[in-house]
């Protein structure tokens, strides 16, 4: 069992603070587990009785009455029978459909839905609420409007390198090639070949991820978002936007997909918690530059299975990873921009744009960080340090490279080390 001490500390850390503990993430990262197991057994732990836990899997056949929010709020409530705490686990939240109120004649009245279950059982005094959810259209997206400043979101990744290796029995640099190549959903990693990894991950997007997107956004082209899929799964870490997707589509698919309907698809996508995505900031500017963007999978496994692991390059998958270790760690992450001008032998000048890969924010922590898969000879060297030079700050420069490598400083006083010691050491 995965400890996923990260995310239990996250929920200890809110237990009994009068607010609704909202559990996001991909399908099948581990939410259920986390809550139904994990937590469970922690609060178990301190002494908290059976009785006093409510647990409902909103996705079970059997509990598919309950999507009715008026049967799911008297559910929970004939089970509160004493004034000692409760706590409520609600497992896929989103399932709960919205319906009229069947006590008012107002044909504008507004409808009654999970936030208003919710909601209701917050006024109770002995009462803790957790719920799940894998659509942050229906759920972060509305913490603030629709809990009215009472929602708690904790985000779940799937395991991240340093979990992956609690129980992998095998040598770092073994642990690192599986990761890289089938990434951390916990069932993909229990499985036991390249066979059950692959049929798993790909039957996640075939049978649920696709269909949740189209079910939920009532969208009828499924061949075209599985296409867009593909072209963003093909340029992991390349900046694109929906105009030169579109592009993608008329020359390699030779087919005519308007603007806002790919960036409609995207968000749908980013929304189910499959792809993120990382703005461009001009860092002497201090300005976010709209378009064009970056994009990348929650988790380099399910890229993988979509290309059937035709397209596997470790320098895009590399940098996949740490942006996503990133975002595990709390960081905001951009990528970062040094616009310098830049003379030529006959006098004449330019701007030049110079990319950093990764900024990353934290409170009043910020880090710098260029993926490189070698820094072997001088050229790829200058090449990676060159925008670190022309940022005027004291921030620490990072620039990772394939591998174990012990963190070093240069002379400038940037650190190079190795992605594997960057993901397992947690201090930086």
């Amino acid at each position: 069992m995965y400890k996923r001490q990260a995310y239990l500390d996250k929920l200890i850390a809110r237990k009994d603070n009068g607010m609704i503990k909202i559990i996001t993430g991909v399908r099948r990262c581990g939410k259920s587990f986390l809550l139904f197991n994990i937590y469970k057994e922690y609060l178990k732990s301190i002494g908290t009785d059976d009785s006093h836990i409510i647990q409902i899997s909103l996705e079970e056949t059997e509990n598919f009455v309950l999507h009715n929010p008026l049967k799911l709020d008297l559910f929970i409530k004939k089970q509160i029978k004493d004034e000692k705490q409760y706590y409520i686990f609600l497992d896929e939240i989103q399932f709960v459909k919205s319906i009229k109120n069947p006590d008012t004649a107002i044909p504008d009245a507004e409808p009654i839905t999970f936030y208003s279950v919710l909601n209701s059982l917050l006024k109770r005094h002995n009462v803790d609420v957790y719920v799940t959810g894998s659509n942050s259209k229906m759920l972060s997206g509305d913490i603030f409007t629709e809990f009215r400043g009472r929602g708690d979101e904790v985000r779940v990744y799937p395991l991240s390198f340093s979990e992956f290796m609690e129980h992998y029995d095998g040598d770092v640099r073994d642990g690192w090639d599986e990761y890289l190549a089938y990434g951390g959903l916990p069932f993909a990693v229990s499985a036991k070949n390249h066979e059950a990894k692959s049929l798993y991950l790909k039957n996640l997007f075939s049978e649920t991820y696709i269909k949740d997107v189209i079910d939920r956004n009532k969208f009828k082209n499924e061949e075209n978002i599985s296409d867009l899929l593909n072209i963003l799964a093909s340029s992991v870490g390349s900046l694109t936007n929906s105009l030169n997707i579109q592009n993608t589509f008329l020359s390699v698919k030779k087919q005519s997909v308007s603007v806002n309907t790919i960036a409609s698809y995207t968000k749908a996508l980013q929304s189910a918690f499959l792809i993120d995505s990382a703005k461009r900031f001009d860092i002497k500017g201090r300005k976010y530059i709209s378009t064009p963007i970056k994009y990348y999978f929650v988790d380099t496994g399910l890229r993988n299975a979509l290309l059937n692991f035709r397209q596997f390059e470790e320098t895009h998958l590399m940098e996949n990873i740490i942006f996503n270790e990133l975002k595990i760690r709390g960081y905001d992450v951009d990528v970062g921009v040094v616009e310098i001008y830049e003379t030529n032998k006959k006098g004449s000048g330019q701007k030049k744009q110079l990319e950093i890969d990764f900024v990353a924010n934290k409170a009043q922590e910020r880090l710098y960080i260029q993926s490189a898969l070698s820094m072997a000879d001088e050229e790829k060297a200058s090449i990676e340090l060159r925008p670190f030079l022309n940022v005027a700050d004291s921030f620490r420069k990072i620039v990772l490279v394939e591998g174990k490598k012990h963190p070093q400083t240069t002379e400038h006083g940037f650190t190079i080390m190795g992605v594997i010691d960057f993901l397992l050491e947690k201090s930086l």
